[in-house]
C-alpha cells in the first residue's frame, strides 16, 4: 500500500458512525486512486495531439458534420475518412463497433473494419450504417498486427460492459472539455484585448459555461488575474444537468459527505470528482483492465470542428507489444434530450433595432461550447408583416445569443412584437424561450411634468415621456433656445415610460427641444418643450351650441389636463406640445353637449396636470352655420381629355364642379351667406357667394354652388379639398371634405411595334403628373414614373386594345383610364 493510500485509509478510520457500505466505498476509492496509473492519476489533462478523422452523418437524406450530431439513430449512415499524413509509416486499422448494452455481446456483424492505408479508404473513406438494436457506438484505431481485427472484436464481445461505460464516459469528457477549452480561450482573449473588463466578462462566461470561478483571483494585480483564473484547469468544470454521469451518483446520496471529504484530500487534488476529471479517470481505469499481451487500450477525447474529429491523448501511443489501441466514443444512439434554455430576464423588453441585439439566455452550457446546437434563428412575429427569421449566434461571453438585425431594413412588423429563439439540436428542431420586443419608429411622445405645475426654469425639472417604444431609446439630449446642448439624464420607468431630468438651474424660460434618439433610426424624435417662470394663465373658454368641442384661451395651456362645464367633461384634442394661445377641447361624451344652451354666462373648472383646479369664464355661443352636401356634378372641360377619372371624388383641375347644398343651421340661406372652399393644407382658399354668382339659391333652404378650381386657385393647387359655411357675421362652420383636386397631363397617342412582346411608347406633355401606368386594372404589370420626369414620351406596357390604366401623382390611390389611338412604331 502506498503512503498516500495509507493516509486516506487512516482518514477513513477516523470517520465516525459510517455505514459499512460507506466505509467500503471509502477504502475502495482510496486504494484505487492511490494506485492508479501515472497516465491519469498524476494528471488527467489530454494535451497530446492525436490523429484527425473526418466524419459526417446522413439521416433521411440530410447530412450533418460530426460537430453538429448530438445523437445517432438506427439507419444513420456514417462517412468516416481518417486524415493521416501521406508519410504516415504506422498502419492503423480503423474499427467501428456498435454495442447493445453492458450484458449483451454485440453480433459479430456489428463490427466494421477499414484499412486506413488502403487506396480506397484514403481516397474515398468508408461508410458505416447504424444497425437496428444498437445502443452505443465506439471507434478504435489499432496498429496493424496479425489477427488484430479478430482480437479486438473478441475483446469487445467478451467484456461489452467495459466499453459501454468507457464510451459514455469518453463522450461526456469530450463535451466537458469543449466547455473548458471555450472558457480558457475567451479568458485569454479578453485579457489581451480588454483586460479592464476581465472580471465582468469572466464572471459571465463562467456562469454561462458552468465553470468554477476563483473569486480570490480578482484581488490580485490586474496582470496576474488571467493566469490565476486559468490555473488548475482540471478542476474548473462543474456538472451539467444535461448530461450527468455516474460521478454525480457518487457525489449525492448517503455517501456524499464521505466523497466530499475524500475529494478535499491532497491525493485527490480536490478535482477528481468534477465531471470532466471523473469521466476520463473512469474511462482510463476501465480500459487499463483490458491490458493484454497484444493490445493496451487508451482513451482519446474527440473534439469536433465542423466535419473533423480532433483526437486528444493523455499518453503517447505505443507501437510495441502491447500496442496502444485508441478508443474514441461516438455520439449516443437514441434521441438525446433537447437542451434547456431560459430567458434570464423574462420581464425585460428588448429593442429589435439595438445593435448588437443580445438575448439574455442561459441553460445547457453545451449550446455555447459546441456546435451540437446549430442553425439558430430569432423568429420575430408582428401583426402586419407576418414573421421574420433573423440569424442568431450563441455567445457565452455576451451572456446569451447575438441576433443579426441587418435584414430588418424596411420591415413593418408593428410596434410591439414577440420573438422566439429557434434552432436545431443535432437533427432535431427545438424551440427556445420567448422575448418581448419593441420596434423602433418615429413616435408621438406624451410629456408630463413632475414635481411642479409646469416645466419651470431656475431648478432641475423632471418630466415623464410616454410612448410605445421606450425600450428603443438610445440617447436623450436637451437643446436650449440658443442651441446649446445641456446634459440631460434619463432612466426607464416601465415599458412605456421614460423619466428625464432637465438641468434648468441657469436657464431662461422659453422654447427648448428634447431630442430622443432610437436605435436604428437616422433621425431623433424632436419634442418641443416650453419652459416657464410662472404657472399657467387661463383666460376664457368658448364653444358653439350644438358643437362637441370648444376653445380654451390663455397661456401655458400645455398644463391643462381636462375641463368641466355644467357637468360635461372636455379633454385636450391635440398634443399640448403644439399649443399656442388656444387649446381645442373635445367632449368626452358628445351627446351630453346638447344640454348646453347659448347665452348664459358660465364658469368652467380646469384641472391642470399637477392636480390643481382653476376657474375660468365660459360662454356658449349660438350655433355655427352648417350646410349639408346633397349631391355634386362634375362638368368636363370643352376640350375633352382622353383620361376618364375613376372616382367621383376626383376633380380635374380644368373641370368645374357643381355642389347642391341644403341649409342646416340656420334652416334658410340668406343672401349674405357664403361657402368657403379651400385645400386641406390651407394654401389656397376662395369664397362662393350669391353676389359673385358662384352660389345660386334654388329656394329658401337649398342652393347650387359652382366651383371652378382653375379660375379660383390657378394651376398650382392640388390635393384634398373641403368646404364650410360662413354666415354674415363671419362665424364659420366645420370643414367638410368633398373632392380631391388633380392635375391632368396632356396625352396624345401611343406607338407600338408589331412585336407583341415589346412595350409601347406613350406621347404627351407634363408626363410627370402621372404616378404609374399599367395595362391592367390591378397594376400587376405597371411602370412607375420617376419624380422630376421631363421627357415627352414614356415606355409603357402594351395597352389592352386602346385602353391603358393610370394613377395620377396627385391621387395615387385612384385608378383612372385613358383611351388613345395606337399607331405603328416605324422606328
Amino acid at each position: 500500500m502506498t503512503l498516500n493510500a495509507k493516509r486516506i485509509f487512516e482518514s477513513c478510520r477516523e470517520v465516525k458512525n459510517l455505514r459499512d457500505l460507506s466505509l467500503l466505498l471509502c477504502l475502495c476509492i482510496a486504494l484505487e486512486f492511490s494506485s492508479a496509473p501515472a497516465s491519469f492519476a498524476g494528471s488527467p489533462a489530454f494535451d497530446l495531439i492525436g490523429p484527425q478523422i473526418k466524419m459526417t452523418v446522413t439521416r433521411d437524406g440530410k447530412t450533418l458534420p460530426i460537430s453538429r450530431v448530438s445523437d445517432l439513430e438506427p439507419g444513420d449512415k456514417l462517412w468516416i475518412h481518417p486524415e493521416f499524413p501521406d508519410d504516415q509509416s504506422a498502419r492503423y486499422l480503423l474499427i467501428v463497433a456498435f454495442l447493445q448494452g453492458p450484458t449483451n455481446p454485440p453480433p459479430e456483424g456489428w463490427f466494421t473494419r477499414a484499412e486506413t492505408w488502403s487506396k480506397q479508404v484514403r481516397e474515398q473513406g468508408t461508410w458505416v450504417t447504424v444497425p437496428q438494436g444498437a445502443e452505443q457506438a465506439v471507434m478504435f484505431l489499432a496498429p496493424e498486427t496479425g489477427g488484430d481485427f479478430a482480437t479486438l472484436r473478441s475483446t469487445v464481445r467478451g467484456r461489452p460492459g467495459v466499453f459501454v461505460r468507457a464510451t459514455v464516459d469518453l463522450e461526456q469528457a469530450s463535451l466537458d472539455r469543449t466547455r473548458l477549452d471555450k472558457y480558457l480561450e475567451e479568458v485569454r482573449k479578453t485579457f489581451e484585448l480588454d483586460s479592464a473588463s476581465l472580471k465582468k466578462r469572466s464572471t459571465l462566461l463562467a456562469q454561462m459555461l458552468r465553470i468554477k470561478l476563483n473569486e480570490d483571483c480578482f484581488n490580485k494585480p490586474l496582470e496576474e488575474q488571467s493566469s490565476c483564473l486559468t490555473q488548475n484547469t482540471d478542476q474548473l468544470v462543474i456538472g451539467d444537468s444535461h448530461d450527468q454521469t455516474l460521478v454525480a451518483t457518487l457525489t449525492s446520496g448517503p455517501s456524499s459527505d464521505l466523497i466530499t471529504a475524500l475529494g478535499s484530500a491532497p491525493v485527490m487534488k480536490g478535482g477528481y470528482f468534477s465531471p470532466y476529471v471523473g469521466a476520463i479517470v473512469d474511462a482510463a481505469r476501465l480500459l487499463s483492465s483490458l491490458h493484454t499481451a497484444t493490445y493496451q487500450y487508451i482513451p482519446a477525447l474527440s473534439l469536433p470542428d465542423k466535419d473533423l474529429l480532433n483526437l486528444k491523448l493523455n499518453a503517447p501511443p505505443s507501437f510495441r507489444n502491447p500496442k496502444s489501441v485508441l478508443v474514441v466514443g461516438l455520439p449516443p444512439i437514441g434521441l438525446s434530450s433537447l437542451p434547456s434554455l431560459q430567458n434570464v430576464q423574462p420581464k425585460q423588453i428588448l429593442c429589435l433595432q439595438q445593435s448588437p441585439l443580445i438575448l439574455p439566455v442561459e441553460g445547457t452550457p453545451l449550446v455555447f461550447s459546441t456546435s451540437l446546437a446549430h442553425d439558430f434563428v430569432f423568429r420575430v412575429e408582428g401583426k402586419t408583416d407576418g414573421a421574420v427569421d433573423l440569424p442568431a449566434t450563441a455567445d457565452a461571453l455576451r451572456g446569451g445569443f447575438v441576433v443579426d438585425t441587418r435584414n430588418l431594413h424596411g420591415s413593418a412588423l408593428g410596434a410591439k412584437l414577440t420573438g422566439t429563439l429557434r434552432g436545431s439540436w443535432g437533427f432535431a428542431s427545438f424551440e427556445g424561450p420567448e422575448f418581448q420586443l419593441h420596434n423602433a419608429h418615429s413616435a408621438n411622445w406624451a410629456i408630463h411634468p413632475l414635481n411642479g405645475d409646469s416645466i419651470v426654469v431656475g431648478r432641475e425639472s423632471r418630466i415623464q415621456l410616454q410612448t410605445d417604444c421606450v425600450a428603443c431609446v438610445e440617447k436623450v439630449a436637451l437643446v436650449n433656445a440658443s442651441g446649446k446642448d445641456l446634459k440631460a439624464t434619463w432612466k426607464t420607468l416601465g415599458p412605456d415610460q421614460l423619466e428625464v431630468a432637465l438641468p434648468l438651474e441657469h436657464e431662461h424660460s422659453g422654447q427648448m427641444e428634447l431630442k430622443v434618439a432610437q436605435f436604428g433610426l437616422s433621425q431623433p424624435d424632436i419634442i418641443a418643450l416650453s419652459t416657464f417662470a410662472e404657472a399657467a394663465h387661463l383666460e376664457h373658454f368658448k364653444m358653439y351650441a350644438g358643437d362637441q368641442q370648444g376653445v380654451l384661451s390663455g397661456a401655458h395651456l400645455e398644463e391643462v389636463s381636462s375641463l368641466e362645464l355644467e357637468g360635461v367633461c372636455f379633454a385636450p384634442a391635440k398634443d399640448p406640445r403644439a399649443l399656442g394661445n388656444s387649446l381645442d377641447l373635445v367632449a368626452e361624451n358628445p351627446d351630453a353637449t346638447h344640454s348646453l344652451r347659448p347665452g348664459a354666462a358660465l364658469s368652467a373648472r380646469v384641472t391642470l396636470n399637477d392636480g390643481r383646479v382653476l376657474e375660468v369664464p365660459a360662454t356658449v355661443e349660438p350655433p355655427r352655420p352648417k350646410v349639408v352636401l346633397v349631391s355634386k356634378n362634375l362638368q368636363q372641360p370643352s376640350t375633352a381629355s382622353p383620361i376618364r377619372v375613376g372616382n367621383p371624388d376626383e376633380l380635374p383641375q380644368d373641370a368645374r364642379l357643381s355642389l347642391f347644398l341644403k341649409a342646416d343651421v340656420p334652416a334658410n340661406f340668406s343672401l349674405s351667406e357664403k361657402v368657403e372652399v379651400a385645400t386641406e393644407d390651407g394654401a389656397f382658399s376662395t369664397m362662393l357667394s350669391v353676389s359673385a354668382g358662384t352660389l345660386i339659391l334654388q329656394d329658401a333652404n337649398s342652393a347650387l354652388a359652382v366651383f371652378d378650381p382653375l379660375k379660383a386657385f390657378g394651376p398650382a393647387a392640388f390635393g384634398p379639398l373641403h368646404f364650410r359655411a360662413v354666415d354674415a357675421d363671419g362665424a364659420k362652420g366645420d370643414w367638410q371634405p368633398f373632392a380631391v383636386l388633380v392635375r391632368i397631363p396632356s396625352l396624345t397617342e401611343i406607338h407600338c411595334s408589331d412585336a407583341p412582346e415589346k412595350p409601347c411608347t406613350l406621347h404627351g406633355s407634363n408626363l410627370f403628373l402621372l404616378h404609374s401606368v399599367s395595362a391592367d386594372a390591378k397594376f400587376l404589370d405597371s411602370v412607375t414614373v420617376p419624380a422630376g420626369y421631363v421627357s415627352d414620351s414614356l415606355t409603357v406596357p402594351r395597352p389592352n386594345g386602346t385602353l391603358l390604366y393610370i394613377k395620377l401623382r396627385d391621387d395615387p390611390a385612384t385608378v383612372d383610364t385613358v383611351t388613345l389611338p395606337v399607331l405603328p412604331d416605324n422606328r
